[in-house]
Order: C-alpha cells, then structure tokens, then sequence
C-alpha cells in the first residue's frame, strides 16, 4: 500500500503541470494543425542543430527524418496519454481508487515509453555527426543540464 501512494504521489508531481497545460494542444489537435506544428518544430530544430554544429546538407536531411520519424511515433503516445488523463479524472471523480492507480499506473508507463523514445531520437541523431560535432553536442548538453534541461532538444 506504502508503495502505490508512493507510487501515485510520484505521477501526480510529474503529471499535474500536463494535465493543467494541455489547453494549446487539446486546441490545434481540434483545429488539424497538429502536422503543421510539428513540422514547424522539426524545421526549428535542424536549424537550431545546423547553427550550433554545423550540420551539413545530408546531416540536415538525415536529423530531419529522425525527428519526423519521432513525431509520428509522439503523435500515437500523446492520443494514449490523453485516454488516460480521461481515465485518471474519472477515477477521480468516482473515488475509485482501484482504476486510479491503474490509470496513474498508465501514465507511468507512457511517460517512461516518451523518455525513451527521446533517448533514442537523441542517439540516432548523434551516430550522424562527426566526432567534433559530438564533442560540441557533448559541451551543449552540459552546458543545458546545468540550467536544467535534459538534453539538447524538444524532440
């Protein structure tokens, strides 16, 4: 018992600022825009990594596929977040701890999927650069991590 509230005090910490922050995307997803934006974001940053790293046109082209791929990947994983927010809240609404935990649970499970599907956008990218780059993209995520990031990009 000590571990599931644990366990659901952990989600709720990590999970509230996106069940509150979800009205900009909840809003383009209604509107179809949701594949403009995330072109946009692409294009922003295999410009962000061309500046920083100098990448070449190939490079470019190659992040740029890695960063669509992942999108796609995003889009799927956003929709079963979304279904089980729905599933949180409606536990929530009817004091059924049971599905709560299997909803937060859920959540859990997405969020780790989303972490590692970003570790890999950023590996796949990495394996394209050349070894000075590397050690650039190296000093960026340092550089990032102590302002409190994760990583080198929004992916």
């Amino acid at each position: 018992m000590k571990k599931t509230i644990i366990t659901l005090a952990l989600t709720f910490v990590f999970v509230a600022p996106a069940l509150f922050a979800q009205t900009t995307n909840t809003t383009m997803e209604q509107t179809g825009s949701t594949s403009t934006r995330s072109a946009k974001m692409t294009q922003h940053w295999v410009n962000y990594l061309t500046t920083v790293l100098s990448l070449t046109p190939a490079q470019q082209t190659q992040v740029t596929n890695i960063i669509s791929s992942a999108a796609t990947s995003k889009s799927s994983a956003s929709s079963s977040m979304k279904t089980a927010r729905t599933n949180l809240q409606n536990a929530i609404h009817s004091n059924d701890a049971a599905a709560m935990e299997q909803a937060a649970n859920s959540m859990s499970a997405l969020i780790a999927q989303k972490m590692l599907a970003h570790a890999k956008v950023e590996a796949a990218i990495y394996q394209t650069l050349t070894p000075e780059q590397q050690t650039k993209m190296a000093q960026l995520e340092t550089e990032h991590s102590h302002h409190g990031g994760h990583g080198f990009g929004g992916f």
